[in-house]
């Protein structure tokens, strides 16, 4: 039986615990597909195998990489990509994309108030230009199991800003700064991928609000589809209000094994 979902859980903890790139990617790079995810999880704890210093860093670690992915099912082709070795700097964007699928607070500031204030022409940001936002949370969705302090707020709005530093949308460290971020070709095509599965039309695609994590215009979408298809990457074909998008790959999997084969 799998747990229940826990999309709009506002989980203060898992994020405060921050992005944890490399140590994800070490993790993923050593999971036995033959093994469930208690068993490897269980197999890490016993061994230590990524080297955590502490053995309440490496508790505190588990349960985040326990609550925010499914390795054998949902996530498996972020799995196949770590295990073949595919450079980091194109598994982050695909790390992120399926890390909000469960961690809200960092889907609802990258969609909602990141990808604004990108947008409003902002060029410098600070925690506490996230206060309010995080504290309408339940707003748009979001459920809280406790109530937060002062203290958490202002942890929760520092993490949010240090992930994005982390996943190269900022940069800085004491003022945080935009970035002039660009999504790697091949995690693009991806996401490609990883959308049309979901919505199963090409209009939808283009008009998801996921491209916003990855400061992108649905123009932008376009604009980089039309390139590939010059390049014969992708069939990308527009006749008035029809769309046409023809993928050589069936599923994002099938896409993640071409792209490390």
């Amino acid at each position: 039986m799998k747990p229940p979902a826990r999309s709009h859980i506002a989980s203060s903890f898992t994020l405060i615990k921050g992005a944890m790139i490399d140590e994800t990617y070490a993790v993923f790079a050593a999971w036995d597909f033959g093994l469930s995810k208690k068993e490897n999880l269980e197999r890490l704890r016993r061994e230590n195998f990524i080297g955590v210093r502490t053995a309440a860093r490496l508790r505190d670690f588990i349960f985040v990489l326990n609550r925010r992915f499914d390795p054998n099912d949902r996530d498996r082709a972020l799995v196949l990509l770590a295990r073949s070795g595919c450079p980091i700097e194109e598994w982050k964007p695909i790390l992120l994309w399926h890390m909000t699928r469960d961690e809200f607070l960092l889907r609802d500031f990258l969609v909602n108030w990141l990808f604004p204030t990108y947008t409003s022409g902002a060029y410098r940001v600070r925690p506490e230009d996230l206060y309010e936002h995080i504290r309408s949370v339940r707003l748009r969705g979001g459920k809280i199991e406790h109530v937060w302090s002062e203290t958490t707020l202002n942890r929760v709005a520092a993490a949010l800003l240090k992930i994005a530093v982390d996943f190269g949308l900022l940069r800085g460290s004491v003022v945080k700064e935009f970035s002039g971020y660009h999504l790697p070709e091949r995690s693009f095509l991806y996401f490609i991928y990883a959308l049309r599965e979901q919505t199963q039309s090409p209009r939808k695609v283009l008009g998801s609000e996921d491209w916003r994590m990855f400061l992108m215009l649905p123009s932008d979408v376009e604009r980089e589809l039309l390139r590939l298809h010059q390049y014969r990457k992708v069939d990308y074909q527009i006749a008035g209000s029809i769309i046409q998008l023809t993928l050589p790959c069936a599923n994002a999997c099938e896409y993640a094994e071409r792209m490390v084969a």
